[in-house]
């Protein structure tokens, strides 16, 4: 799979900027508001949901009983919370495209 770039904020921003017409700074400060958001809604528990783009959904995971893949010692993996990505069938379908 080749790889062609990275989207960033900044590149978020200057697409608002050139399509919306918001100056630089109003253009960043909604990235970074809709990003805080999305983190504040993460942090208390939620999904995350963009319709037509995909849903980030949080999972519980039990403790479990790991093994050091070196040693082959078994060592418990604590319990914990874990982000996923699940992109929507718009997304797939668009990405299958290119």
């Amino acid at each position: 799979m080749r790889s062609i770039g990275t989207l960033t904020r900044a590149d978020l921003a200057e697409s608002i900027n050139r399509r919306v017409g918001l100056s630089r700074a109003d253009s960043l400060g909604m990235v970074e508001s809709i990003l805080t958001h999305m983190c504040d809604a993460l942090a208390d528990g939620q999904n995350v949901k963009i319709s037509g783009f995909g849903t980030f959904l949080l999972r519980d995971k039990a403790e479990r009983v790991g093994r050091n893949p070196k040693t082959g010692i078994e060592v418990p993996i604590t319990p914990r919370r874990v982000l996923s990505f699940r992109a929507s069938q718009m997304l797939k379908d668009r990405i299958g495209e290119a």
